[in-house]
């Protein structure tokens, strides 16, 4: 165990397809091996399949440069826009800006503390693109706010909700 974990730390920075051949070998040795592993041999073969289940996306951090190794990593690295976020509003918890923008926020956030945007990076924006997310959060924002007006005075939503409902049923 101690020599995936070395492997997969990857110390000297090699290319993925070294670190795959590394880990495969010694999952084969492990296979070829086990019958040395005495009461562990259970152990080793468990092993083997969740490593077999995790393989495709398991090398794909050493293709990319300033990936996150781990899950942790990724987690304390998404964390930390929650942190600031919280910092930066005063609230204990989530604010609902959230709910409506946060994809949006969450990827600005992270992508600006790899690499702060230059000029020539704003200009390259797809503006087909951008607009069409600018829509998805609009619609997010506009089903936000009925929902709101709902819990301040649900008597008065239900009764204009009759309203259109008898409008669209009468003739004209």
């Amino acid at each position: 165990m101690h020599a995936v974990a070395h492997v997969l730390a990857n110390h000297d920075a090699e290319p993925a397809d070294v670190v795959r051949r590394r880990f495969d070998g010694l999952l084969g040795a492990m296979h070829q091996n086990r019958a040395k592993a005495g009461t562990l041999a259970g152990a080793v073969d468990h092993f083997r399949k969740v490593a077999k289940s995790y393989r495709p996306g398991l090398f794909h951090c050493y293709e990319v440069a300033d990936l996150p190794r781990t899950n942790n990593d990724l987690e304390q690295f998404f964390g930390s826009g929650r942190y600031h976020e919280r910092r930066a509003t005063g609230r204990k918890t989530a604010s609902p800006g959230t709910v409506v923008r946060g994809s949006v926020r969450l990827i600005a956030g992270v992508g600006t503390r790899l690499a702060p945007p230059s000029a020539r990076d704003l200009a390259r924006v797809d503006r087909v693109r951008w607009r069409g997310i600018r829509r998805s959060l609009d619609l997010r924002h506009q089903t936000r706010t009925l929902q709101s007006r709902f819990r301040r005075s649900p008597d008065a939503y239900l009764a204009s909700l009759e309203r259109q409902a008898r409008q669209l049923t009468l003739p004209p």
